[in-house]
């Protein structure tokens, strides 16, 4: 088949939710200020043209470019007659039951790729195959062929859009990052499973990466993580999607295919030719189409800098993170989801210092009991190997729909008005024992298998540390009774701190917990009155705003005094620029973004304790962000 630009699907067609909206991101080092002609020696000269993504997989590449379709599922009839129910429903039932054999060959066919990847995608694939059985969105459609009398493609696609919109209807912007993105990848998730189901009812051909040669830049309207299943590494030098965002399913595969990659490169796939070239820096986000001499030097020698970059992380990974006086720091990562296990594992991080258990609440319509729990937090205790834990217990709040604990009745079916500031985290777990019981009764059977911590959300008084307490004990000392294996002495049960009351009383919380985590974005909107989501005072959303930096400040030094371990677990220690100032202030413990961990190391073994501690003394003193910013960006030059 010839090639050919790719087509967007009808709009009836369309399942998923929008895609996120796009930062502005710098022009690559690899872009020509302006449009420059390129030396092909075809009757054509070409323009070199520059698209400005979001960078998802680290790398530069080269390549001619392969577009990509998928052909549009055409749907003829919408509307059935009541004696055609039956029929309707039994192409439904074919349907699914061509959806998962499909499934359970893709899931074969893993062998081909990296180990990593293979646990990338496993579990997706896993997700699917629960969601075409007794799911909500399967008894969403019989229930709209049966009463609405919808054909079975046309069911699907509207049950499919109503869950997506329900689910993204939760999307308040005053939610921490990481949970907006945990909304979106479960919005994708219904959206491809409906997909499929509508491809096999209308018998409409999937995409096909057939005939690939070897050293293309993939180009496609957008990538699913089903077909970045199929994508061989070993081949390919790049992907550009014109949709997608960096927190997504098939961002995450991308990454772990070790695939230069930029996704929401808008009008790339429809403005590229047969026999084009294409330069992509999944490091900038951005991708030059029919790249000028000029620019073709500069990407071979970005290609070439990046190996030796790669290479220099690769070596950190086995190096441990020591500075330059022997002073150890803990570098950790933070999970949201099992899938995303590989990618902790490479960045050579020592355990996780923030395990989000929300993961296994969502998209089910009961709660999780104690063996489903156990056997899940098990599983990661156990792929880590020895290193360290921290399981954070629910951080349920107003904002965040989880289907089981509404129709379990734990929490209302109505927001509060104000979420953020309503019932939620430690609040809502010690109104409803119970469900906070069974979580800690599995975390302490899981705990045999590795060293585990146990984390409080949103604590804000002593009496709650109490309480927590007498309630984690009363469970180990049942468990016990019960015969069940614990461990002899119980994991430390910490709190996070991320309101300025808790930062405020951390010297008296410090009597009552076991260890502190500073919640460093939940933190800073809730002492400056700022949603970083919206719009017009999203410029106020300062984590090094020096009311915030005082609050982390009073916070470790109380748990200091008391020698307790303390940790920043926020976007703060992902920032490698900041990293000496939170070793001056005493930090020795950082969580992260797997993905940062590397270049955090790096700062970590070229800087000195004592010029860090000179360096965070003096700017504590400053009170103007701009020249709190201004000493930031100058240390290594003023104490390196």
């Amino acid at each position: 088949m010839p090639w050919q630009p790719s087509s967007r699907p009808a709009s009836m067609n369309r399942i998923e939710p929008p895609p996120p909206q796009h930062q502005r991101l710098a022009r690559s080092a690899l872009a020509a200020p302006e449009a420059r002609t390129d030396a092909h020696t075809g009757p054509e000269r070409r323009i070199e043209r520059l698209f400005h993504g979001i960078a998802v997989s680290a790398g530069v590449a080269i390549g001619p470019v392969f577009g990509t379709i998928e052909p549009d599922a055409v749907i003829t009839k919408q509307k059935i007659q009541a004696a055609d129910i039956g029929a309707e429903g039994t192409r439904l039932e074919a349907a699914i039951a061509q959806s998962l054999k499909q499934l359970a060959k893709l899931r074969a066919r893993l062998a081909v790729l990296p180990e990593e990847s293979q646990s990338e995608i496993a579990p997706l694939i896993d997700a699917y195959i629960r969601m075409l059985g007794p799911s909500r969105l399967v008894r969403g459609v019989r229930r709209r062929i049966e009463e609405t009398l919808l054909s079975a493609e046309t069911a699907v696609m509207t049950e499919a859009a109503a869950i997506a919109d329900a689910i993204m209807a939760q999307a308040d912007p005053a939610l921490p990052a990481e949970d907006l993105a945990g909304l979106r990848r479960r919005a994708d998730e219904i959206g491809e499973i409906a997909r499929r189901l509508v491809r096999n009812l209308t018998r409409s051909p999937f995409r096909s990466f057939a005939g690939l040669p070897e050293g293309a830049i993939l180009v496609a309207e957008a990538l699913r993580p089903a077909d970045a299943a199929l994508l061989d590494p070993s081949r390919l030098a790049g992907v550009v999607t014109e949709e997608g965002g960096a927190d997504g399913h098939t961002a995450v595969m991308l990454r772990a295919l070790g695939v230069p990659a930029v996704l929401g490169a808008a009008g790339l796939a429809h403005a590229m030719r047969p026999g084009d070239v294409a330069v992509v820096d999944g490091t900038a986000g951005t991708v030059v189409l029919n790249p000028a001499a000029l620019t073709l030097t500069a990407a071979r020698k970005a290609v070439t800098a990046f190996a030796r970059e790669r290479q220099r992380y690769t070596r950190l990974r086995r190096l441990p993170a020591v500075t330059q006086d022997g002073v150890a720091v803990e570098l950790q990562a933070n999970l949201e989801l099992p899938v995303e296990l590989p990618l902790i594992v490479q960045s050579g991080a020592v355990g996780i210092g923030l395990l989000r258990t929300e993961f296994l609440f969502m998209n089910r319509e009961t709660i999780p009991d104690e063996a489903v729990q156990t056997e899940s937090y098990r599983t990661i205790v156990e792929a880590m190997h020895g290193d360290p834990v921290t399981i954070r217990v629910l951080d349920w709040g107003g904002e965040k729909e989880i289907e089981a604990l509404t129709l379990a009745g734990v929490v209302p079916e109505i927001a509060d008005t104000n979420p953020a500031l309503g019932l939620r985290g430690i609040r809502l777990l010690l109104r409803r024992p119970e469900l906070f019981e069974t979580q800690l009764a599995a975390i302490l059977r899981a705990s045999v298998a590795g060293p585990v911590r146990v984390l409080l959300p949103m604590v804000t008084t002593v009496g709650e540390v109490r309480a927590a307490r007498e309630v984690y004990e009363r469970v180990a000392r049942r468990l016990r009774r019960r015969g069940e294996r614990i461990p002899e002495k119980l994991p430390p049960l910490g709190i996070m701190i991320e309101t300025p009351g808790a930062a405020l009383s951390a010297d008296a919380l410090a009597l009552e917990a076991d260890f502190f985590s500073i919640g460093t974005n939940d933190l800073t909107a809730y002492t400056l009155a700022v949603d970083r989501a919206e719009s017009d005072v999203a410029e106020l959303y300062d984590p090094i705003h020096p009311a915030v930096l005082r609050l982390v400040q009073f916070a470790t030094e109380a748990a200091l005094r008391m020698r307790m371990p303390v940790a920043i677990c926020g976007e703060l220690a992902a920032a490698p620029k900041l990293t000496p100032l939170l070793l001056g202030l005493g930090v020795r413990s950082l969580s992260m973004n797997a993905s940062a961990v590397p270049k955090v190391k790096q700062v970590i073994r070229s800087v000195q304790i004592d010029a860090c501690v000179r360096f965070a003394r003096r700017l504590m003193e400053q009170a103007d962000p701009e020249r709190i910013r201004a000493m930031i960006d100058g240390f290594g030059r003023v104490d390196g």
